[in-house]
């Protein structure tokens, strides 16, 4: 297996394992999104909580330029440390949900310098 297809296994792996059915809440619905073609890979809810409307987003996981990009992580697992274990470089993951800034001091992977937009230039 590939280096790719192995990252793509190891996401649906940690997804598949957090996705559970709203047992409690029947209108709600619990839907994993493989978007393979563009890498964007996400663990939502969907539904109506008694009179509520909920969109919910608990995982939501990339990749680019093959790294694994953690965008958002609401769930009580360390998502980071579970990919190590199933043999993702810790140099492959970039922990997105952090601003860059803080990056280098994560112990994980770095994303390519992006550029600073105009509007921020000194």
């Amino acid at each position: 297996m590939d280096k790719l297809e192995h990252y793509r296994h190891c996401i649906k792996t940690v997804l598949r394992s957090h996705s559970l059915p709203s047992i409690n809440t029947p209108d709600l619905e619990s839907q994993l999104i493989f978007d393979q073609e563009g890498d964007h890979y996400l663990w939502i809810e969907v539904g109506w909580n008694d009179l509520e409307y909920v969109h919910a987003c608990f995982l939501h996981l990339d990749i680019k330029e093959g790294k694994i990009w953690i965008q958002r992580n609401r769930t009580e697992t360390d998502v980071a440390e579970a990919l190590v274990e199933m043999g993702v470089a810790k140099s492959d993951i970039v922990l997105g949900l952090h601003p860059p800034y803080k990056r280098p001091y994560t112990g994980y992977g770095m994303a390519e310098p992006q550029k600073t937009p105009a509007s921020l230039k000194p």
